[in-house]
């Protein structure tokens, strides 16, 4: 069989890889086209753009782009319909899939399937209408998304279970225990995959954890697609270190983190490591008015939205400060009076996700989809 997907941002590149990887098990003969990434090119295919070809987030970044944007849009419809798979699946990224979705809906008999929902529960609400209309089955990896689309909208969606339950669980399996010793416990500084968000957020967490430089070592986790050089402007002065390509190894060897919000927040929780999550925002006290008028949801976090309450806590907006970060993360060092509650909560949201392999759930029912 044949099957178009189509990821935007790296994230999407590693979970549609596994997907694919799962697929071709289920159908050993499947082909793969694709708008994605080189963790897709490798499980084998042909991958028609890069996502990099696609990534620009904001305002001002798409505006500035959007005659690529629009380009890149026209070829992905026509390259699919000149293609003719026998299935289409789309990685998140809903501002650019959804209106795929639309096209060949409107155009052709492709089935369309949708790996990893549109985060509609927390704003933009009114996009289930062209769920429902061009989407042929939606799977979930978050469990409260399940009352969310069915109870909610009446649409039937699977829960596969969590992609990154399964990538930590492999990693674990497999690590060596080989990472750098610095003589001090670790406290690990993620400050976001983007060069505006580690811009935003790093200096303060540098600037919070520095009184601490004698009992701890902090190190920021390098992330993919930035360039080390990057990092050094904010590294002057300081005894902070920074290692590429070895998030899940710095988890396994940190007593604590300092945390943007997104996937590392779930995968800080499922390492057992307390964490403080921290988002700053220009304009933060307006922020943080148009965050209850327009987002639907009460926390940011992964964490605290599958627990259902503040697991860990959310500096965010107006809250964000250099002396609020200072006072949560004494709280979950080792002795501090919050870190064995928190540890607590994450074996609650481990059993709440679940033992399902995500990749392997949804390759299995597109699979039977297809081919019935």
């Amino acid at each position: 069989m044949k099957y178009y997907l189509i990821a935007g941002e790296a994230s999407g590149d590693l979970h549609a890889s596994h997907l694919m990887a799962a697929i071709k098990t289920n159908d050993p003969n499947a082909q793969f086209r694709f708008f994605g990434g080189d963790m897709m090119k490798d499980v084998g295919g042909t991958m028609v753009r890069h996502y990099r070809q696609l990534a620009y987030m904001g305002f001002i970044p798409v505006l500035m782009h959007l005659p690529t944007i629009l380009k890149n849009m026209r070829l992905c419809k026509q390259d699919i319909m000149q293609w003719q798979p026998d299935a289409l699946i789309l990685i998140d990224y809903p501002g650019f899939n959804l209106k795929i979705a639309k096209y060949v809906k409107s155009h052709s008999n492709i089935p369309v399937y949708y790996y990893i929902s549109p985060k509609i529960w927390a704003w933009k609400e009114y996009r289930i209408k062209s769920i429902k209309r061009d989407i042929d089955a939606l799977f979930s990896i978050l469990p409260f998304e399940i009352p969310f689309f069915e109870q909610k909208h009446h649409y039937p969606i699977y829960y596969v279970g969590n992609p990154t339950v399964a990538e930590v669980q492999a990693f674990k399996k497999d690590y060596d225990g080989g990472f750098p010793d610095f003589g001090k416990p670790i406290v690990a500084l993620l400050a976001g995959s983007r060069q505006q968000e580690i811009k935003d957020n790093l200096p303060t967490m540098i600037e919070a954890t520095a009184p601490l430089a004698d009992r701890y070592q902090m190190v920021i986790a390098g992330a993919p697609g930035i360039n080390p050089d990057f990092y050094e402007k904010y590294l002057t002065d300081s005894r902070v270190k920074v290692v590429f390509g070895q998030t899940y190894a710095l988890l396994s060897h940190s007593v604590a983190a300092l945390v943007t919000s997104g996937t590392a927040t779930l995968e800080t929780a499922l390492f057992e490591v307390p964490q403080v999550v921290c988002y700053r925002t220009v304009l933060p006290k307006l922020v943080s008015v148009l965050r209850s008028l327009v987002l639907k949801i009460k926390y940011v976090s992964l964490v605290n939205l599958i627990g259902d309450k503040e697991i860990v806590p959310e500096l965010v907006a107006d809250s964000f400060s250099c002396a609020n970060i200072q006072r949560h993360l004494m709280a979950i060092l080792p002795d501090g009076n919050e870190r064995q509650r928190m540890i607590d909560d994450y074996h609650t949201i481990r059993l709440i996700l679940g033992d399902k392999n995500a990749p392997s759930e949804a390759a299995l029912k597109i699979c039977k989809m297809v081919m019935k």
